[in-house]
């Protein structure tokens, strides 16, 4: 069952959202002041005793912020609120009439310890006028702890595009409503901090996207036995290294036999994995891997042409992607699970003709076209699904920005799929487990060390 407080809306869903709540009774009055006081209780615990600068924009954002700054006044707490441009709608000239304290026209020689940018919120989509930037920079730069209300000034919400260089960063962003795209994407992301979300009692919105969660995951059956577990094949190719790699993490995600199809053991196989050259040919098989360590020599596309004739569920990942092309999978009924990072997910869209601008579109256009999941992995992650269905990761720790971790998210996520799960689903708990399997490896993790860590991870699902 899917909440309310896990879904990610655009700026046009949120406006709905909101109108929807406006039509059962409430107003933009009443909800300007529960998310406005909920966001101030966030500020009062990072910020109290310190002082407090507001800075308030034209829209209902600076109304949110007059909203805040008379909370927080309420409370004993020293604010002053800075507004360089008046109130420009209803709802933000009520907040601002009944806020009781001074409010700055400008910001000139302005010090203090936590800033509160209620600036420009959800719907912006033009840079900030080099006086605002100005404005915005310099009370940024003196006040130690700053903290967005809804978004960062200077951010667009649907697409997480900066819309100005060189913007602040802030130690909390209280997120108003529902989560925004921007909250969890790159290159905005990186600017947040810590997140909040305060509800305004909007409802589920059907068909939205959502925040990824911690799967739910089961132990084997009383009678389960390897086979019904889940067999695996991997096929390695001219870097076996990343396959040996890659079966070591399907190993502990919980596909019962995993075999790699190579006609002899490479150096560094451990001893628990089986290898069968004719692993692809067992009608036990539950799904195949084929991608990491690949290559993209003459016999590349080959190998994928006859791993694709197989009709398994399979996981394609690095090499596989780059080879593939529309006419491979004419006539394919099995699923397929894609796991492209951002340089592989542009050379699918040329592959594809797919003129979608942005990493979240041209993977939900990818996985319509074609019928396959896909992860579009990096420093934001999302899942997307042939049927519409968005999943958007929390981020991971940027520790995993390694070469081979992707390998060991493709085990990952192929033993999922092994194991019987549908491919969003084995999808979603992969990118979970990888995640949590990083957290738990800490600093410097090694791919090798970070699958090691899969099981405690599996075991926090149980």
């Amino acid at each position: 069952m899917r909440r309310a407080s896990d879904q990610i809306l655009t700026v046009a869903q949120m406006r709905d959202a909101e109108e929807a709540l406006i039509a059962a009774g409430s107003s933009v009055d009443a909800l300007m002041q529960i998310a406005g006081r909920g966001a101030a209780e966030w500020v009062w615990r990072l910020g109290w005793p310190k002082s407090v600068t507001v800075l308030c924009g034209p829209g209902n954002n600076g109304g949110d912020g007059y909203v805040i700054a008379e909370a927080l006044r309420e409370r004993g707490l020293p604010v002053t609120v800075v507004a360089p441009l008046a109130p420009g709608t209803d709802a933000a000239r009520n907040a601002r009439a009944a806020y009781r304290g001074e409010v700055l026209p400008s910001a000139e020689g302005l010090r203090g310890h936590v800033l509160v940018d209620c600036l420009f919120g959800s719907g912006l989509v033009r840079p900030l006028s080099p006086e605002l930037f100005q404005m915005l920079r310099q009370l940024a730069d003196s006040h130690p702890l700053r903290i967005a209300v809804d978004l960062p000034s200077g951010v667009e919400s649907d697409s997480g595009r900066a819309l100005n260089d060189h913007l602040p960063d802030y130690r909390l962003t209280i997120c108003l409503g529902a989560w925004k795209f921007a909250h969890w994407t790159m290159p905005a992301a990186a600017l947040m901090g810590e997140r909040r979300l305060v509800s305004i009692g909007a409802a589920q919105v059907p068909g939205v996207a959502h925040l990824l969660g911690k799967p739910h995951l089961q132990a084997p059956a009383a009678d389960a036995h390897k086979y019904t577990r889940g067999l695996l094949a991997v096929i390695p190719g001219a870097m076996p290294g990343a396959a040996l790699l890659a079966s070591e993490a399907a190993m502990r995600a919980g596909a019962g036999y995993v075999r790699l199809a190579a006609a002899q053991a490479p150096m560094g196989t451990p001893p628990d994995l089986v290898v069968d050259p004719q692993a692809l040919g067992d009608p036990r098989l539950s799904a195949a891997l084929l991608g990491p360590g690949l290559g993209r020599g003459a016999g590349a596309q080959a190998r994928l042409g006859e791993v694709l004739a197989r009709e398994v569920p399979l996981l394609l990942d690095a090499d596989a992607l780059v080879a593939l092309t529309p006419a491979m999978l004419a006539g394919r009924r099995s699923p397929i699970l894609a796991t492209p990072h951002e340089g592989e997910l542009t050379q699918l869209a040329v592959a594809f003709d797919i003129a979608a601008q942005g990493k979240r579109a041209v993977a939900q256009e990818l996985a319509r076209r074609t019928g396959m999941v896909v992860i579009a992995k990096g420093a934001d992650t999302l899942i997307a699904a042939p049927d519409g269905r968005v999943e958007v990761a929390r981020p991971a720790p940027s520790w995993l920005s390694v070469a081979g971790s992707g390998d060991v998210l493709a085990g990952i996520a192929a033993s999922r799929l092994a194991t019987g799960a549908d491919p969003f689903t084995a999808a979603c708990e992969a990118v979970w487990l990888h995640g949590e399997a990083a957290r738990l490896a800490g600093p410097l993790l090694v791919p090798s060390g970070l699958v090691t860590h899969i099981p405690a991870a599996y075991a926090r699902c149980l």
